[in-house]
């Protein structure tokens, strides 16, 4: 009965300190996913594919075990790939096995809402895979203008349920 009790009490005072903590939590867990997402799109993996969707990360094991994780419900990730002669179509990105053409170059990413308002006005590198990933908030579109030696690519994009996170179009001329 003693042992019983102090489960009850253990289970209790856990139940308290996370309904304490729950925002931290939620904050921490956030915090992890794009950990995990920029883990997976800069390493090196062989033996484990991750890939995402507008509203999941889904990470594949060797033995085809699939673990999948909620995204932020106010930000949706997007990567894309400027390139001058080669891409690839795509729709969900592959963060262990899309490639873009321009590896480890600097451009200048220039992203504004409908409403003209400034989200992102930055140079930014690529990475090794040719691709530069964005945090951008969720169920708007965007016009997006990135420069590079001279060369210039403009696009729109979404961020609305099912829009595509691997941006592969943007060809600079």
């Amino acid at each position: 009965m003693k042992i019983l009790r102090l489960s009850f009490l253990a289970v209790l005072l856990l139940s308290i300190m996370a309904a304490c903590n729950n925002e931290t939590s939620e904050n921490n867990q956030e915090k992890d996913i794009k950990e995990m997402v920029h883990e997976y799109s800069v390493g090196d993996f062989e033996d484990i594919t991750a890939s995402i969707t507008s509203h999941e990360l889904i990470v594949t094991d060797q033995n085809n075990k699939e673990t999948t994780y909620d995204l932020p419900e106010d930000e949706f990730f997007v990567s894309i790939a400027p390139f001058e002669t080669t891409t690839h179509e795509c729709a969900i990105h592959s963060l262990t096995g899309c490639q873009g053409e321009l590896v480890e170059k600097d451009f200048q990413v220039h992203i504004e809402d409908e409403d003209g308002n400034v989200v992102v006005d930055k140079t930014m590198t690529t990475f090794e895979n040719g691709f530069i990933d964005l945090w951008l908030p969720r169920d708007k579109k965007f016009n997006v203008t990135i420069e590079h030696n001279g060369k210039v690519a403009e696009s729109v994009i979404s961020t609305f349920e099912g829009d595509k996170t691997c941006i592969t179009t943007m060809q600079l001329v």
